[in-house]
C-alpha cells in the first residue's frame, strides 16, 4: 500500500495524544465521567459502524485489515478506523473496558461490563435481516436470557455474567439512521423522496427504546446522526453536487437534520411517557459539522478528504479501490485528516469528538456520561 501526502508532522500525534489524555483524564471540567461511577459501569450498544468494535468481523467473518487499527491498537480489529471510536472514549472515560462484539466468539466471556451489538451497514429498515435494529434487539434478548439463567447458577463462574440489576442500571445506547437515509439517496430516491421515509425509521428506534424500556431498562443515551453530506464518499459519488458553504451536500445534509429533529421530538415525548426513564439526546451532527466548519482551527486541512483511499483529491475516494485494498494510498501517521475512509472519521476527529460529548454541551437535558453508575 503506497503513501499519500507523504510529511511527518509530530505536532499531529502530540495534538491526539493530548485530546486523548484529556478525554481519560477528564481534564475538562465538566467532563468528570469516571469520578461518579459508584457501581461497576454496564452498556449496550446498538448502532452501525459508527459504533462496531467488530461484530462485522466477528458475525460475517469479513477482511477489515491494516492499515485500519494501525493507531492505539497496532493490529486490525475490525474497527473501521485507524484507531479508537467514540464509543472505545468514553468506555475508557469510564475506566472499563472496551466493548467486545456480542457475535465475537473467541473473545471468551468477557462481558462483564455489557456487550456491543453494532455492526456494519445496519439500518433501523427493514426490520428483519441482519443486522437491523430490530435483529440487534433480538440478540439483545437472547443475551439477556442466557446472562441472567448462567448468572442464577452455582457455577463458580457466574460472577462473570450480569445479573438482572446490571441489566437494569445499564446504559443502553443507540446510534443508527446514517445508513438508512444514505441508503435511499443510493436508491436514486430524491430528497423529498427521502425524507418521506424518515418517520418510519424515527419509529423503529421508538418502538426500540420502549422494547428496552419493557425489559427494565431505565437508563438511554441516544446520538442523532452526523453531517452525511461532507463523508468524502457521498461527495465523490452524487450526481448532483449541491454543494454548501463548507463544500457539503446540502440536501444530504438537509436530511440528517430533519432526522435529528424527528429524533430529538420522539425523545421529548418519550420523557413524558416513560417518566421514570432517562433518555438523554446527543448532538453529534452539530459537533462532527463543527469539524468541517472550523476545520482550520482544528488543524485540518483538508476536513472532505479521506486519508485512507483513492484517487488523490479533492476526495481521495473511489469505490472501487477503498481503505485496506489493493491499490490504496494512506496518508502518515501523525497527519491531521477527518475523514479515514470517506465514510469513518479518524482517532483524531473521533477524540474530539468525544471530548466535546463529555464536556455535556451537546447533551440535552445535560448530563454526565456517568449518570448511570452513581447512585
Amino acid at each position: 500500500m503506497a503513501t499519500l501526502f507523504p510529511h511527518s508532522d509530530s505536532f499531529s500525534f502530540f495534538f491526539v495524544t493530548f485530546i486523548s489524555l484529556a478525554v481519560l483524564s477528564h481534564r475538562h471540567p465538566s467532563a468528570t465521567a469516571a469520578a461518579g461511577c459508584q457501581a461497576p459501569p454496564v452498556i449496550f450498544n446498538f448502532g452501525d459502524s459508527n459504533s462496531d468494535t467488530g461484530g462485522l468481523v466477528a458475525g460475517l467473518g469479513y477482511l477489515v485489515g491494516l492499515p485500519n487499527g494501525r493507531l492505539f491498537f497496532r493490529r486490525s480489529t475490525g474497527r473501521l478506523c485507524d484507531g479508537r471510536l467514540l464509543i472505545d472514549f468514553l468506555c475508557q472515560s469510564l475506566n472499563t473496558s472496551l466493548l467486545r462484539p456480542y457475535l465475537d466468539s473467541l473473545g471468551g466471556s468477557r462481558f462483564q461490563n455489557g456487550a456491543n451489538f453494532a455492526i456494519v451497514g445496519s439500518t433501523t429498515l427493514p426490520r428483519n435481516v441482519p443486522f437491523s435494529l430490530n435483529i440487534q434487539l433480538m440478540q439483545f434478548l437472547h443475551f439477556k436470557s442466557r446472562s441472567l439463567e448462567l448468572a442464577s447458577t452455582s457455577n463458580p463462574s457466574k460472577g462473570m455474567f450480569i445479573s438482572e440489576s446490571g441489566f437494569r442500571n445499564a446504559l443502553y445506547m443507540i446510534d443508527i439512521g446514517q445508513n438508512d437515509i444514505a441508503r435511499s439517496f443510493s436508491l436514486g430516491n430524491s430528497y423529498s423522496q427521502t425524507v418521506k421515509l424518515i418517520p418510519q425509521f424515527i419509529s423503529e428506534i421508538k418502538t426500540s427504546i420502549k422494547r428496552l424500556y419493557d425489559e427494565g431498562g431505565r437508563r438511554f443515551w441516544i446520538h442523532n446522526t452526523g453531517p452525511l453530506g461532507c463523508l468524502p464518499q457521498k461527495l465523490s459519488m452524487a450526481q448532483r453536487k449541491d454543494l454548501d458553504q463548507h463544500g457539503c451536500l446540502a440536501s444530504y445534509n438537509a436530511a440528517a437534520k430533519l432526522f435529528n429533529q424527528m429524533l430529538d421530538h420522539m425523545c421529548e415525548k418519550l420523557r413524558i411517557e416513560l417518566r421514570d426513564a432517562t433518555i438523554i439526546y446527543i448532538d453529534i451532527y452539530a459537533i462532527k459539522y463543527s469539524l468541517i466548519a472550523n476545520s482550520k482551527g482544528y488543524g485540518f486541512e483538508r476536513p472532505l478528504m479521506a486519508c485512507c483511499g483513492y484517487g488523490g483529491s479533492p476526495y481521495n475516494y473511489n469505490s472501487k479501490i477503498t481503505c485496506s485494498h489493493r491499490g490504496a494510498n494512506v496518508c502518515d501517521k501523525g497527519s491531521r485528516f477527518v475523514s479515514w475512509d470517506g465514510i469513518h472519521y479518524t482517532e483524531t476527529a473521533n477524540a474530539i469528538v468525544a471530548m466535546k460529548v463529555l464536556s455535556m454541551q451537546y447533551s440535552k437535558p445535560k448530563a454526565p456520561f456517568d449518570f448511570f453508575c452513581r447512585r
